[in-house]
Protein backbone atom coordinates (compact mmCIF):
# COMPACT_ATOMS: atom_id res chain seq x y z
CA UNK A 1 0.00 0.00 0.00
CA UNK A 2 1.45 3.57 -0.27
CA UNK A 3 1.48 6.22 2.16
CA UNK A 4 -1.52 7.98 2.87
CA UNK A 5 -0.31 11.58 2.08
CA UNK A 6 0.14 12.78 -1.34
CA UNK A 7 1.14 15.95 -2.96
CA UNK A 8 0.89 17.51 -6.80
CA UNK A 9 3.64 16.26 -8.54
CA UNK A 10 4.48 12.75 -7.56
CA UNK A 11 4.13 11.47 -11.15
CA UNK A 12 6.26 13.55 -12.67
CA UNK A 13 9.69 12.98 -10.91
CA UNK A 14 12.95 11.54 -12.13
CA UNK A 15 13.17 7.71 -11.01
CA UNK A 16 16.49 5.73 -12.18
CA UNK A 17 15.91 2.21 -11.18
CA UNK A 18 17.89 -1.02 -10.35
CA UNK A 19 21.24 0.51 -9.77
CA UNK A 20 23.67 -1.91 -8.38
CA UNK A 21 25.69 0.09 -5.77
CA UNK A 22 27.13 -2.79 -4.29
CA UNK A 23 28.39 -6.43 -5.09
CA UNK A 24 28.72 -9.11 -2.44
CA UNK A 25 29.56 -12.64 -3.55
CA UNK A 26 27.23 -13.19 -6.37
CA UNK A 27 24.62 -10.71 -4.74
CA UNK A 28 24.06 -7.62 -6.36
CA UNK A 29 22.23 -5.31 -4.12
CA UNK A 30 20.63 -2.40 -5.71
CA UNK A 31 19.08 0.93 -5.22
CA UNK A 32 16.51 3.44 -6.79
CA UNK A 33 16.89 6.52 -6.76
CA UNK A 34 13.61 9.69 -7.34
CA UNK A 35 14.70 13.32 -7.54
CA UNK A 36 13.14 16.12 -8.74
CA UNK A 37 12.19 16.60 -12.14
CA UNK A 38 14.05 19.62 -12.72
CA UNK A 39 16.43 20.76 -9.93
CA UNK A 40 18.23 23.85 -10.08
CA UNK A 41 21.11 22.58 -7.83
CA UNK A 42 21.68 19.68 -6.24
CA UNK A 43 19.21 17.87 -4.01
CA UNK A 44 19.54 17.25 0.10
CA UNK A 45 19.29 13.19 0.20
CA UNK A 46 16.87 10.94 2.24
CA UNK A 47 18.08 7.28 2.45
CA UNK A 48 15.25 4.92 3.13
CA UNK A 49 16.31 2.32 5.04
CA UNK A 50 13.92 -0.86 5.26
CA UNK A 51 12.89 -2.99 8.32
CA UNK A 52 13.56 -6.38 8.50
CA UNK A 53 14.54 -9.70 9.14
CA UNK A 54 12.84 -10.11 5.61
CA UNK A 55 13.54 -13.39 3.37
CA UNK A 56 16.42 -13.19 1.44
CA UNK A 57 16.42 -12.02 -1.84
CA UNK A 58 13.25 -9.77 -1.67
CA UNK A 59 13.14 -6.81 -3.65
CA UNK A 60 12.01 -4.74 -0.90
CA UNK A 61 12.40 -1.65 -2.38
CA UNK A 62 10.01 -2.29 -4.77
CA UNK A 63 6.70 -2.22 -1.83
CA UNK A 64 4.26 0.38 -2.31
CA UNK A 65 5.30 2.64 0.81
CA UNK A 66 8.98 3.15 -0.73
CA UNK A 67 8.09 4.18 -4.08
CA UNK A 68 5.57 6.77 -2.80
CA UNK A 69 7.65 7.54 -0.13
CA UNK A 70 10.01 8.36 -2.80
CA UNK A 71 8.47 10.29 -5.33
CA UNK A 72 6.44 12.30 -2.22
CA UNK A 73 10.01 13.06 -1.40
CA UNK A 74 11.22 13.70 -4.79
CA UNK A 75 8.23 16.04 -5.39
CA UNK A 76 9.42 18.51 -2.48
CA UNK A 77 12.35 18.79 -3.46
CA UNK A 78 14.89 15.76 -2.19
CA UNK A 79 16.35 12.86 -3.79
CA UNK A 80 15.03 9.55 -2.21
CA UNK A 81 17.21 6.55 -2.23
CA UNK A 82 15.09 3.42 -1.51
CA UNK A 83 17.51 0.08 -1.58
CA UNK A 84 17.58 -3.75 -0.87
CA UNK A 85 20.42 -4.62 2.01
CA UNK A 86 20.88 -7.81 3.57
CA UNK A 87 18.60 -8.05 6.70
CA UNK A 88 17.49 -11.68 6.56
CA UNK A 89 17.91 -13.15 9.81
CA UNK A 90 19.89 -12.11 12.72
CA UNK A 91 23.28 -13.09 11.65
CA UNK A 92 23.03 -10.62 9.18
CA UNK A 93 22.21 -7.63 11.40
CA UNK A 94 25.76 -6.73 10.97
CA UNK A 95 26.09 -7.16 7.06
CA UNK A 96 23.11 -4.92 6.57
CA UNK A 97 25.09 -2.35 8.67
CA UNK A 98 27.68 -2.43 6.49
CA UNK A 99 25.37 -2.83 3.18
CA UNK A 100 23.91 1.04 4.47
CA UNK A 101 27.41 2.24 4.75
CA UNK A 102 28.23 1.46 1.64
CA UNK A 103 24.67 2.94 0.07
CA UNK A 104 25.67 5.74 1.58
CA UNK A 105 28.99 6.27 0.71
CA UNK A 106 28.14 4.95 -3.14
CA UNK A 107 25.80 7.95 -3.56
CA UNK A 108 27.58 10.59 -1.77
CA UNK A 109 30.63 9.36 -3.78
CA UNK A 110 28.27 10.07 -7.05
CA UNK A 111 26.54 12.62 -5.92
CA UNK A 112 27.10 15.35 -9.10
CA UNK A 113 26.08 12.23 -11.79
CA UNK A 114 22.65 11.64 -9.28
CA UNK A 115 21.85 15.30 -8.57
CA UNK A 116 22.37 15.03 -5.09
CA UNK A 117 24.57 17.14 -1.89
CA UNK A 118 26.88 14.74 -1.03
CA UNK A 119 26.69 17.02 2.41
CA UNK A 120 23.10 16.89 3.26
CA UNK A 121 22.38 13.86 3.78
CA UNK A 122 19.29 12.15 6.34
CA UNK A 123 17.96 8.44 6.90
CA UNK A 124 14.65 7.47 7.25
CA UNK A 125 14.49 4.14 8.70
CA UNK A 126 11.33 1.71 9.27
CA UNK A 127 10.52 -1.08 11.55
CA UNK A 128 13.63 -3.19 12.50
CA UNK A 129 15.32 -0.99 9.99
CA UNK A 130 16.29 0.97 13.55
CA UNK A 131 18.89 -0.58 15.05
CA UNK A 132 21.03 0.19 12.49
CA UNK A 133 21.32 3.73 13.60
CA UNK A 134 23.58 2.92 16.05
CA UNK A 135 26.64 3.00 13.89
CA UNK A 136 25.64 6.53 12.71
CA UNK A 137 24.77 8.15 15.98
CA UNK A 138 28.15 6.28 16.82
CA UNK A 139 30.20 7.93 14.43
CA UNK A 140 27.97 11.62 13.40
CA UNK A 141 29.73 12.17 10.44
CA UNK A 142 29.30 15.71 9.41
CA UNK A 143 27.33 15.43 6.43
CA UNK A 144 24.36 13.71 8.28
CA UNK A 145 22.36 16.26 9.17
CA UNK A 146 19.06 14.55 10.37
CA UNK A 147 17.59 10.94 11.36
CA UNK A 148 13.99 9.62 11.12
CA UNK A 149 12.32 6.06 12.77
CA UNK A 150 9.59 5.10 12.83
CA UNK A 151 8.26 2.79 14.87
CA UNK A 152 11.44 1.39 15.42
CA UNK A 153 12.99 -0.71 18.02
CA UNK A 154 15.97 2.18 19.10
CA UNK A 155 16.55 -0.52 22.14
CA UNK A 156 17.32 -4.17 21.78
CA UNK A 157 18.54 -4.78 25.06
CA UNK A 158 15.50 -6.09 26.18
CA UNK A 159 14.94 -9.33 24.98
CA UNK A 160 11.34 -9.58 23.81
CA UNK A 161 9.12 -12.27 25.80
CA UNK A 162 8.04 -15.32 23.84
CA UNK A 163 10.65 -15.35 21.34
CA UNK A 164 13.40 -17.42 20.45
CA UNK A 165 16.42 -14.96 21.74
CA UNK A 166 18.43 -15.66 18.72
CA UNK A 167 21.18 -12.35 19.31
CA UNK A 168 23.88 -12.56 21.79
CA UNK A 169 24.39 -9.82 24.51
CA UNK A 170 26.90 -8.42 23.02
CA UNK A 171 24.89 -7.51 19.40
CA UNK A 172 21.76 -6.45 21.46
CA UNK A 173 24.42 -3.22 22.47
CA UNK A 174 25.89 -2.56 19.42
CA UNK A 175 22.76 -2.28 17.87
CA UNK A 176 20.65 -0.97 20.22
CA UNK A 177 20.93 3.10 19.58
CA UNK A 178 19.95 4.50 22.87
CA UNK A 179 23.77 3.30 24.11
CA UNK A 180 25.09 5.98 21.39
CA UNK A 181 23.30 9.23 22.55
CA UNK A 182 26.20 10.24 24.89
CA UNK A 183 28.33 13.12 24.46
CA UNK A 184 30.80 12.30 21.39
CA UNK A 185 32.98 14.40 19.18
CA UNK A 186 30.54 15.50 17.31
CA UNK A 187 26.67 16.95 18.18
CA UNK A 188 23.44 14.06 18.40
CA UNK A 189 22.32 14.92 14.91
CA UNK A 190 18.60 16.00 15.21
CA UNK A 191 16.48 13.28 15.58
CA UNK A 192 12.94 12.79 14.65
CA UNK A 193 10.82 9.40 16.54
CA UNK A 194 7.58 8.24 15.12
CA UNK A 195 5.80 5.91 17.51
CA UNK A 196 2.22 3.95 17.00
CA UNK A 197 0.43 3.59 20.03
CA UNK A 198 -1.09 0.41 19.04
CA UNK A 199 2.19 -1.29 18.28
CA UNK A 200 3.67 -4.05 19.84
CA UNK A 201 4.21 -3.22 23.58
CA UNK A 202 7.77 -4.68 23.21
CA UNK A 203 8.38 -2.53 20.56
CA UNK A 204 6.97 0.83 22.03
CA UNK A 205 9.07 -0.28 25.35
CA UNK A 206 12.03 0.19 23.40
CA UNK A 207 11.05 3.34 21.83
CA UNK A 208 9.96 4.94 24.60
CA UNK A 209 13.68 3.49 26.66
CA UNK A 210 15.17 5.47 23.87
CA UNK A 211 12.98 8.44 24.62
CA UNK A 212 13.89 9.05 27.81
CA UNK A 213 17.17 8.22 27.36
CA UNK A 214 17.41 11.29 24.73
CA UNK A 215 15.94 13.67 27.33
CA UNK A 216 18.38 12.72 29.64
CA UNK A 217 20.71 13.30 27.27
CA UNK A 218 19.28 16.59 26.47
CA UNK A 219 19.30 15.52 22.70
CA UNK A 220 17.41 17.14 19.89
CA UNK A 221 14.47 14.99 19.48
CA UNK A 222 11.23 15.05 17.84
CA UNK A 223 8.38 13.03 19.38
CA UNK A 224 5.27 11.83 17.09
CA UNK A 225 2.62 9.32 18.37
CA UNK A 226 -0.20 8.65 16.93
CA UNK A 227 -2.55 7.13 19.85
CA UNK A 228 -4.84 5.16 17.84
CA UNK A 229 -2.00 4.07 15.15
CA UNK A 230 -0.54 0.79 14.33
CA UNK A 231 2.58 -0.79 13.13
CA UNK A 232 3.08 1.02 9.26
CA UNK A 233 0.75 3.61 10.35
CA UNK A 234 1.87 5.65 7.43
CA UNK A 235 0.37 3.27 5.23
CA UNK A 236 -2.63 1.37 7.44
CA UNK A 237 -4.05 4.15 9.14
CA UNK A 238 -5.37 6.28 6.93
CA UNK A 239 -6.56 8.73 9.32
CA UNK A 240 -5.92 12.83 9.97
CA UNK A 241 -3.09 12.10 12.61
CA UNK A 242 -0.80 9.20 10.10
CA UNK A 243 -1.09 12.49 7.51
CA UNK A 244 -0.34 15.01 10.10
CA UNK A 245 3.43 13.11 10.91
CA UNK A 246 3.61 12.82 7.27
CA UNK A 247 3.59 16.07 6.72
CA UNK A 248 5.33 16.82 10.12
CA UNK A 249 8.35 14.20 9.35
CA UNK A 250 8.71 16.08 5.72
CA UNK A 251 8.75 19.52 7.60
CA UNK A 252 11.65 18.43 9.82
CA UNK A 253 13.73 16.98 6.95
CA UNK A 254 13.07 20.21 5.16
CA UNK A 255 14.25 22.28 7.98
CA UNK A 256 17.07 20.23 8.96
CA UNK A 257 18.69 19.59 5.07
CA UNK A 258 18.03 23.32 4.69
CA UNK A 259 21.33 25.10 2.67
CA UNK A 260 23.38 25.16 6.05
CA UNK A 261 27.15 26.04 6.08
CA UNK A 262 29.58 23.06 5.18
CA UNK A 263 29.96 20.74 8.40
CA UNK A 264 33.86 20.58 9.02
CA UNK A 265 34.94 16.91 8.51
Amino acid sequence: MPVVHAVPGMDRVRVVEDRVYRTVGETALTMTLYAPEAAAAPAPAVVLVHGGPIPEGTNIKQMAVFVSTGRLLAALGFTAVAFNHRWWGPRYLAAAADDVQALVAHVRERGPELGLDPDRVALWTYSGGGPLLSRWLADRPAFLRALVAYYAPLDLQVPAEGVPNELTDEARREYSPLRFLGPGARPVPPILVARAGQDHPWLNGAIDRFVAEALRQNAPLDLLNHPQGHHGFDIVDDDVRSREILRRTVDFLQTHLAHLPRARD
